[in-house]
């Protein structure tokens, strides 16, 4: 069954080892910040110094795997018709309003929709990390310097994982202008259950 998660909102799931998670952009160019968090610990979160340094690559896509702080596998991504993620940036929040539109009313952003959604398992707001930013589009040019375009999703295009252990997934759809082309749109997953 496909669920919705509203404009900048977000949800926490319990995705059982085996199980898989889609997430769907249905209307094209929003983003989606994921955060996996053991169910068993929520010491062990995902990490994208380990992922990056394991995999071996900035482009995570189909076959790559995301680890955690602790070096386990978290997810496998096993489908992925989006033409880029990232996993360079921190959720926004209240401090990437203030600093990033100083024009625009203050959210709290993904930030504040993982921390409150996490936090019923035992997530601290100071130890959400770096997300997993799902059909984000950002660029780094030859001097290193980042940029934050439109995504370049088309409506369905979508990413596929299968957890590797019992996890809490933290999923938003996020708040930002510039993550999003400067509007902001519904995201929809599914969770298929082992067996």
């Amino acid at each position: 069954m496909i669920q919705r998660i509203p404009p900048r909102s977000g949800v926490a799931v319990r995705l059982p080892e085996g199980a898989l998670l889609t997430v769907i952009d249905p209307e094209g160019s929003q983003v989606s910040d994921m955060l996996a968090v053991s169910a068993a610990d929520p010491g062990e979160i995902l990490s994208n110094g380990r992922t990056f340094d394991y995999e071996e690559t900035l482009r995570l896509t189909t076959g790559a795997r995301l680890w955690s702080n602790r070096s386990r596998v978290m997810l496998t991504i096993i489908e992925d018709t989006a033409p880029h993620h990232d996993f360079l940036l921190t959720p926004c929040s209240y401090d990437t309003f203030r600093h990033f539109y100083p024009d625009k009313p203050l959210h709290r952003g993904c930030f504040g929709n993982l921390a409150e959604a996490l936090a019923p398992h035992g997530v601290e707001p100071d130890h959400i990390p770096a997300a997993f930013n799902i059909f984000m589009n950002v660029t780094v040019d030859a001097d290193g310097k980042l940029a934050v375009l439109p995504p370049q999703t088309q409506p369905g295009d979508l990413i596929r994982f299968r957890a590797e252990m019992d996890l809490v997934i933290g999923l938003t759809a996020c708040s930002a202008y510039a993550s999003n082309g400067g509007s902001f749109r519904p995201i929809d997953f599914s969770v298929e259950l082992p067996g």
